[in-house]
């Protein structure tokens, strides 16, 4: 199967199953469910020894891909929204229909606006900024490029975890600080090439969620909104795990004069896991992402890096369970710090 072949395939497929999902039952969405879960770790597990992973190397489709993902995901919203209101369905298949798109939106969608946000395209940048909006989640766009990048694994990353700090207590942490620590430095990016306030990108995101939060209540009722809201909570919830389990515990080293080193592969989780990561068009290939942002995600190598043990899904798994985590991941920073 070819590089590209391959994304699609692991990005596209869930579509239809969460689509026939929203409208003929919970079946279909279980199917959803069973393939980026079991299936995918199965086959992250049985078939790594003997598939080699995806080439590095750069592809023209690689956008094209990316567009077709993000308006999927505005149209498979509203779909999903609809039909977890309208829909003659038992609540234990609606919950299985939101469980479904959440674990869509939070993975596929969310690595696919991280890929479009780094687009020096205004239109490419502009969509996944749209998709950010859609998961009530637009800040991001600009705190995760004018603050995570350059601040990461420092205190002056809100998105960075510490060693010993749950995901609990970073997941408020990281999204209080990150909106904050985001509209401050679009302020001060505007101030510095002399741009009214009023053109802070904050207020678009903004006005664009706040008609889409309206628009879903004029048009599905508190019913519609309460389960657009669990929607975007689930996919929000994943977005922060991926920050934390790929920068757990990890820090810049900092000089007497108070310089803090660049940024390194070793600031950064990996996981080699083929089948996830082009689920996840490649974003637990996080080391080489930070070294080279703009490079589009079939370029993406795996340097000697920090790895997990297990593939980044499993491990956001594991992050939800305190005691686990850190038994598993604390001494590997233990040893990455000595070293």
């Amino acid at each position: 199967m070819g590089p590209m072949l391959l994304f699609a395939v692991a990005t596209l497929l869930p579509l239809p199953l969460i689509t026939l999902g929203a409208w003929l039952g919970g079946g279909w969405a279980v199917a959803a469910i069973s393939y980026m879960t079991l299936f995918t770790a199965a086959l992250d597990e049985l078939v790594r020894k003997i598939t080699p992973p995806v080439p590095e190397a750069e592809f023209p489709v690689a956008n094209g891909l990316s567009v077709v993902l993000a308006l999927s995901h505005l149209v498979l919203l509203a779909l999903v929204i609809a039909g977890l209101v309208v829909a003659d369905a038992p609540l234990w298949s609606k919950v299985v229909l939101w469980f479904a798109a959440g674990l869509y939106f939070g993975q596929v969608s969310n690595s696919n606006a991280h890929e479009l946000i780094h687009r020096t395209d205004r239109g490419l940048r502009r969509l996944g900024i749209a998709v950010y909006v859609s998961l009530l989640f637009g800040h991001h766009a600009s705190a995760h490029v004018l603050v995570h990048h350059p601040k990461v694994a420092t205190k002056e990353d809100p998105n960075s975890a510490r060693a010993g700090e749950s995901f609990y207590r970073f997941a408020g942490r990281a999204w209080r600080g990150s909106f904050r620590k985001g509209w401050i430095a679009e302020r001060d990016r505007l101030a510095r090439v002399g741009r009214p306030r009023w053109r802070h990108p904050y207020l678009g995101y903004l006005l664009g969620e706040t008609v889409l939060v309206g628009t879903v209540l004029l048009v599905l009722g508190w019913s519609g909104l309460a389960w657009y809201l669990m929607l975007v909570a689930l996919a929000q919830v994943q977005l922060l795990l991926s920050d934390y389990v790929q920068h757990y515990g990890l820090t810049r080293r900092t000089d007497e004069s108070g310089k803090i080193e660049p940024v390194r592969a070793e600031h950064s989780w990996n996981s080699p896991h083929w089948f996830s990561s082009a689920l996840m068009l490649n974003a637990p290939r996080h080391s080489d992402h930070h070294a080279h942002p703009m490079t589009a995600y079939p370029g993406l190598d795996l340097p000697p890096a920090p790895m997990l043990p297990r593939s980044l899904p499993v491990m956001a798994c594991v992050a939800l369970v305190p005691p686990l985590w850190r038994r598993v991941m604390d001494p590997r920073v233990a040893a990455l710090t000595k070293s």
